[in-house]
């Protein structure tokens, strides 16, 4: 009976869809585990072999956990809108809708290949109106409610409008803008539209004006990290700062909140790290400069306000409001002129550390408070018009930026800090006391702060204050493929949607172009857009990310018609228990998560406030890649080995024309036109390609499909092989020649219950107590190394286990049975067939997992040195159960005793167990 692994695969998928085995209920007196993978974006390229990694190892865990009694929910769903689709569409002529969902079937279907144990009823797609009908839900509780920062909490909108009746916004700053100011009666006498907009101001889901990066060639607005050097990532088109109408999401309240759960959840120190650095707490004062002959002030945050005195000059942001009021006529052409430089620059590339400074002097004075020295105003990139208050006070005595800065443009240096500053770098010594400063002369520089603090606050000038690096997210985009919004403008002014009225679906459309005004294209749509004659819809559409901030709350109850989630459901699964996916989306979609979480939990719907109890982040495959040599000018090959011989051009093929190195000749000529006609120069008779690792991707032709090594190898050998190839967390390069060594291993245990001529070769017979060490050894390496993600070094103690079971011609069904038992999660499709050859009717699945018994791996026996005198002299190998009067008779007994032994007595002997034994003659 030979292991027909195609024929075998097929039969349990289909087995398993038909009997619904997935199938997780959320009634069930088992303990819950809730296993979760970041769901992927379905693109029309299909997976390759990196993308189920993370995946492999969620499968492997929720099967493990499933064997030990647990209720599993295991799912997956598509983050299915997005602009890569809508891109994608436009230059193939298809709708969204339908790429969409010819992309989600192809997916699902290499999935299922797999052999995923997905609770499939589960599946969720973020652009199918049933399920973001509830994210259009979800923004509006946003946008009705607000952050009492005295609560610590969110409470909804109409609780703030009437803490406005009783006392006004005395007790509660307005986050949006801290000069609005008014009493109970000014509230009173307010009309709705000057309410509605204190209100938006807020709001944790608010509309407002912001400088955002707008490409007209893509017709949307798009992210920093999607600008490089003033062009768009995708396509590489022109990119321009523009003010815009954007929907915010007021992520800043809940910075201090985020900071603290982190505390509470098993992160990665480094993933907990990148998220404390995004949202860059820090301590400090907001202090206001006067400007010299100009009304106006320059209000700055420092989280250094002892250095006052050594301010050389002020940075402004170039989008400050400032820049055009206090610019002078001798300056404003320069500044003209750099500010269009800036406008070329993402954000990105201005905050990071460049070789180049850049900058340009205003003109204008700003006046130090308390010794009254005048300070140039500069405007320069490095300053951002979002961090803090977008202008900065430089002190080049104390910070190596401001000292180059100054340095560059010749800005005289003052030193505050005597022998601290050394006068050619800033240098400040953390012990070191401040001269030159006023009343600060002689203090050390950390008491000093409160000094300054206190004065500022005195003075009425300056006040204590907490940053946030973070500033609040972005949530519109300016496309079509994506969630609209629920709301609706009356004269102008914004309203939220009757929930009733809920999904607002986006409509069928064959234009996806922009909308005027750098609109998006639903504002073309005029018959969906005006409801009435003064009633619009917004046109702008929600990010990608909108969808992707709660789908782990609809698995646990995903055909809910009445709410997003049972709060009974969400009370059972509760927290993910294991999250597994890239550190890529560290500061984007779980940061988001974990605020829209914090949020629901607020506002009473869920009954805890962080989603993921566990989180992993699974490393990157990298590609192989391939690559030919063509001798320049010609269309001639040179094999590696030759190609220093000649100028070359080096050319990237399809790694699946490739074995190993060599190249298949007739493969290639098939694969592209232009290699039709090729000649080669080879070497030993053979086309030896080049090795690059690198990214894998469809563009380098070094993707493999997993498809194409499932039908060669088998799901089970792809499962165990993408584990074997390193731990889960570590990126590492794929190679598929190795392979063949793990399907190998799975031919030789298949051998362990059957005989290609014989059939099922298990027998009934006890047990050696070799054997059940082996198997009970296996048991307790595979549970810790399972629990604990540690999946290669699992697939390895497999290995070890068959070869040893292999040398004892071991075909007994109490060793065997247990084993299959235990390789289920890794190898599925194998263990079932088996399972059922064994005699069992119920699912291997449904088995109980092997539990390990100590008795079974404790040494029986010791190797005694034997001394004479203190002396060792030999090695004595006993049971430690045997009796002392034996063990003395055995050792009297030994040739090399004996010899020392000659003519003398035997005194006594001192044996210890498990330790040594004494003859003392």
């Amino acid at each position: 009976m030979e292991y027909n692994f195609r024929a075998i695969e097929k039969k349990w998928q289909k087995q398993w869809e038909d009997s619904h085995i997935y199938h997780v209920s959320n009634d069930s007196p088992k303990p819950k585990c809730y296993v979760l993978d970041m769901f992927p974006y379905p693109s029309g390229a299909g997976l390759h072999v990196g993308h189920p990694l993370g995946y492999i190892a969620t499968d492997i865990y929720a099967r493990y956990k499933r064997l030990k009694g647990f209720n599993v929910l295991h799912t997956m769903g598509y983050d299915a809108f997005g602009l890569p689709t809508e891109q994608y569409a436009l230059e193939t002529g298809q709708h969204p809708v339908v790429t969409t969902e010819q992309n989600i079937n192809a997916f699902r279907q290499q999935l299922n290949n797999i052999g995923f144990c997905y609770d499939w009823s589960r599946e969720v797609n973020t652009s199918d109106p049933s399920y973001y009908k509830w994210t259009q839900w979800i923004f509006l509780q946003l946008f009705e409610s607000w952050y009492d920062r005295n609560l610590q909490k969110a409470l909804p909108i109409k609780t703030l409008e009437g803490v406005f009746e009783q006392e006004g916004n005395k007790n509660h700053v307005c986050p949006g803008d801290r000069s609005i100011q008014f009493t109970a009666e000014e509230w009173k006498q307010y009309d709705e539209v000057t309410r509605r907009d204190i209100l938006m101001q807020y709001r944790l889901a608010y509309l407002a004006y912001a400088e955002v990066n707008w490409c007209e060639a893509l017709g949307t607005v798009l992210a920093n990290d999607e600008v490089i050097n003033g062009v768009s990532e995708r396509g590489g088109y022109p990119v321009v700062k523009k003010k815009m109408r954007q929907w915010f999401l007021r992520i800043t309240e809940y910075a201090n909140r985020l900071l603290e759960g982190l505390e509470t959840v098993n992160f990665s120190d480094a993933m907990k790290e990148m998220q404390r650095n995004w949202i860059g707490k820090s301590q400090g004062a907001e202090i206001k400069f006067n400007l010299k002959n100009n009304d106006g002030q320059i209000e700055v945050y420092t989280t250094r306000p002892d250095t006052i005195f050594g301010v050389d000059f002020m940075v402004l942001a170039p989008e400050h409001e400032l820049v055009s009021s206090i610019t002078t006529p001798e300056q404003k052409e320069a500044v003209e002129k750099y500010l269009d430089y800036v406008q070329s620059r993402s954000e990105r590339e201005r905050m990071a550390e460049v070789k180049q400074i850049t900058g340009c002097f205003t003109g204008a004075y700003a006046i130090n408070p308390f010794n009254g020295r005048e300070i140039p105003v500069w405007i320069a990139e490095y300053v951002l018009a979002g961090y803090g208050t977008g202008a900065i006070m430089a002190v080049p005595c104390g910070d190596q930026r401001d000292f180059g800065f100054a340095r560059h443009f010749n800005i005289p240096i003052t030193n505050i800090i005597g022998d601290a500053f050394n006068g050619t770098e800033a240098n400040p010594t953390k012990d070191a006391k401040l001269q030159n400063s006023g009343f600060l002369d002689g203090m050390e520089m950390r008491p000093a702060m409160d000094v300054v603090i206190n004065k500022l606050e005195e003075m009425g000038i300056g006040r204590r204050q907490i940053n946030y690096k973070m500033r609040d997210a972005g949530f519109s985009r300016q496309r079509y493929w994506g969630e609209p919004f629920p709301i609706v403008y009356r004269n102008g002014v914004p309203y939220a949607m009757d929930e009733k009225d809920l999904p607002v679906e986006l409509p069928y459309v064959e234009n996806y172009k922009p909308g005027p005004d750098g609109e998006g294209p639903l504002a073309n749509i005029t018959d969906w857009v005006n409801i009435a004659p003064d009633v619009k819809r917004e046109t702008n559409t929600m990010p990608g990310y909108a969808g992707s901030s709660w789908y782990f709350l609809r698995y646990m109850d995903p055909h809910n018609k009445n709410t997003f989630a049972d709060r009974k459901a969400t009370d059972y699964w509760n927290q993910v228990d294991v999250y597994v996916g890239g550190t890529e989306h560290a500061v984007g979609h779980l940061l988001y998560s974990r605020l829209w979480t914090k949020v629901l939990y607020d506002l009473g719907y869920l009954g805890f406030d962080e989603p993921f109890k566990s989180l992993i982040n699974q490393g990157m495959i990298g590609g192989s890649s391939r690559l030919v040599y063509r001798i320049h000018g010609t269309n001639q090959y040179v094999s590696h080995g030759l190609k220093d011989q000649y100028q070359t051009d080096a050319l990237h093929v399809d790694v699946n024309i490739v074995d190993g190195v060599e190249l298949d000749i007739e493969a290639l000529k098939k694969w592209k036109p232009e290699f039709a006609d090729a000649t080669f120069i080879l070497e030993d008779g053979k086309y030896i390609c080049g090795v690059q690792l690198e990214k894998m991707s469809k563009r380098l032709f070094n993707t493999v499909n997993p498809n194409d090594l499932v039908n060669k190898y088998g799901a089970d050998t792809f499962r165990m092989y993408e584990m074997f190839l390193g731990p889960v967390e570590q990126s590492k390069p794929w190679d598929t020649k190795g392979i063949e060594g793990v399907h190998r291993f799975l031919k030789k245990l298949w051998r362990l219950f059957a005989d290609e001529q014989k059939g099922i070769i298990v027998n009934e017979q006890a047990p050696t107590p070799e054997e059940l060490k082996i198997l009970h050894k296996t048991i307790q390496k595979i549970d810790h190394d399972t629990n604990n993600f540690s999946f290669n070094t699992a697939v390895s103690s497999f290995m070890i286990c068959v070869n040893e079971l292999a040398s004892l011609n071991c075909h007994k069904r109490a060793i065997l049975e247990p084993l299959l038992v235990l390789l289920t999660p890794y190898a599925p499709h194998l263990c079932e067939e088996l399972w059922q050859y064994l005699g069992h009717n119920e699912s291997i699945l449904n088995a109980i997992y092997p539990v390990y018994e100590e008795k079974y791996t404790a040494e029986t026996a010791f190797t005694y040195p034997i001394a004479i005198n203190g002396k060792t002299r030999t090695e004595m190998s006993f049971d430690l159960n045997l009796a002392t009067e034996e063990i003395e008779k055995a050792v009297l007994a030994n040739p090399v005793v004996e010899k020392w032994m000659e003519g003398k007595s035997l005194k006594r002997m001192i044996i210890i167990k498990g330790k040594m034994i004494n003859v003392v003659i």
